[in-house]
């Protein structure tokens, strides 16, 4: 797909009319197959280009200490011996301070205080570990004060100096290849950000449109265009393939903030929060030491969503091996529960009904029948609770002890289901919820779960649909592994002294 450049304005130049020039090219139709391609390429080249900065810090990093150790080395026959055992804490020491991280003003000054505090404490610990274990690094020679010293000196510096100069061609190629971004706002702040961006190309970033429900608020003779509100979101990223979204404070005060954030972060943007000066200044101190700046202008980056993070992938597999080794454990347990079910309600122990996943998607969730809805249109729009007096003893019981919950390890091993996210709801209720509650849409931006962080905190059953939405939600946006094990552990210990729901 190709992009009329002559629309899009240009640093040093005005567009006349571009407001109106934006809004043609968002709404020209573009050929479906053409347009997935070229997002596809902008997709990949996007991962590299991100990826670049990182591995040239990374080999950086590497060659200073073979470099370092290799001219303090006690045995020359053995030139190597203490990168070995220097590198295995330095490098995850270094990634946990954010030393491999792309910034909008890198320094290697600003860096240097980190990057010797992590030496010298990857270095004591491989002292320490040469001392107790002498025969694993029998070539790592005496711990003498003088030469550590000097290896520790020649790590920084050798870091320091090629840093310095990977910086310095970053901001080169920044230079020559700048990427479209957004600005969430056309207010003041807003406008100085855009100004700054076109003014300062060693930022490497072309400002192409603003994103605002009120075009009024930016000057008519503006060479950066209001492209729309959030509805043109996702056109605008396709069709400029934009790959940074920044976000004034003047912005969060609409409604739709956060939903703007989401949504260009699932369509794989970088969201950079640019806070004015004094909010900044009432941040936690750690916040304000991880912050960027553009040009004077304090920057926050927003983490990446749950899905794009490597631990997500854990995830999945702890579902299959935790989904496929608790049907093979629990297969008495459904086979006494079926029969159970069978001599209550006769035919049909389980109980199926269209089921919102991820992204939308319908699917077919499977559950011991509990309760036996007069026809299909009472199972896909009646708000059933344990309370409804045609349920049986046995009904409460499976519904009380989450007993019927139990098939859906086969939707998690299937994929249609994680172990642990947002509880899947009816299509009907869906719609219901996300017309009344704009956050409950945003649910669906990872699988949904067979428990969740809503349930273990009470939200079960006829209970508030916003406060559901607020801690799934919250589930999302703080994901860890650690929290998926908290949760899980939780409902265990709910199963074995269920209250009701």
């Amino acid at each position: 797909m190709t992009v009329d450049h002559e629309s899009v304005p240009r640093p040093g130049r005005p567009a006349a009319g571009g407001r109106r020039l934006a809004t043609e090219l968002l709404d020209r139709p573009a050929r479906p197959a053409l347009a997935a391609a070229a997002q596809l390429g902008r997709h990949r080249r996007g991962l590299r280009s991100r990826a670049a900065l990182p591995a040239g810090l990374l080999t950086v990093d590497l060659l200073a200490v073979a470099a370092g150790s290799a001219a303090c080395a006690a045995d020359p026959a053995h030139p190597f011996a203490d990168a070995v055992a220097v590198l295995p804490l330095l490098l995850p020491l270094n990634l946990a301070a954010g030393l491999y991280r792309t910034r909008m003003s890198p320094s290697a000054l600003d860096e240097l205080p980190a990057l010797a505090g992590r030496a010298a404490v990857a270095l004591a610990f491989a002292v320490t570990l040469a001392a107790c274990l002498p025969e694993a690094w029998p070539a790592a020679g005496p711990a003498t004060g003088a030469r550590l010293l000097a290896l520790l000196a020649s790590l920084v510096l050798l870091a320091a100096v090629g840093r310095t100069l990977i910086y310095g061609l970053h901001r080169r190629i920044r230079r020559r290849r700048p990427v479209p971004v957004l600005l969430l706002g056309a207010g003041p702040l807003g406008q100085r950000i855009a100004a700054a961006l076109r003014e300062r190309a060693e930022y490497g970033m072309r400002p192409v449109g603003f994103l605002d429900a009120d075009p009024l608020r930016l000057p008519a003779d503006s060479p950066v265009p209001v492209l729309g509100g959030r509805e043109v979101l996702e056109r605008a990223i396709t069709r400029y393939g934009v790959r940074r979204l920044l976000v004034t404070a003047e912005s969060c005060e609409g409604g739709d903030t956060a939903a703007t954030l989401r949504e260009a972060a699932a369509l794989g943007c970088q969201v950079w929060l640019l806070p004015a000066l004094r909010e900044h200044g009432a941040l936690e101190p750690g916040i304000r030491r991880s912050a960027d700046h553009l040009w004077g202008y304090p920057c926050l980056p927003l983490p990446r969503p749950a899905m794009r993070r490597p631990g997500w992938l854990a995830k999945r597999s702890l579902d299959v091996l935790a989904a496929g080794t608790g049907l093979l454990l629990i297969a008495p347990v459904l086979a006494g529960c079926a029969l159970l079910v069978r001599l209550d309600t006769g035919k049909g122990v389980l109980f199926r009904q269209q089921r919102t996943g991820l992204d939308g998607r319908v699917f077919t969730v499977l559950k011991f029948r509990t309760l036996r809805p007069a026809n299909e249109h009472e199972s896909a729009t009646h708000w059933n609770i344990s309370q409804d007096h045609r349920m049986s003893r046995l009904g409460r019981l499976l519904r009380r002890s989450s007993l019927d919950e139990l098939p859906q390890l086969w939707n998690v091993l299937r994929g249609d289901m994680t172990l642990v996210g947002p509880r899947p709801e009816r299509p009907y209720f869906v719609m219901r919820f996300s017309q009344a509650d704009p956050e409950y849409a945003d649910r669906h931006r990872v699988p949904v779960g067979l428990t969740g962080l809503a349930q273990v905190n009470g939200l079960r059953g006829d209970t508030s649909i916003e406060d559901r939405a607020r801690f799934d939600n919250r589930y999302i946006e703080s994901w860890s592994l650690w929290q998926d094990v908290k949760i899980l552990l939780r409902t265990a210990a709910l199963m074995l002294r269920p209250d009701g729901s």
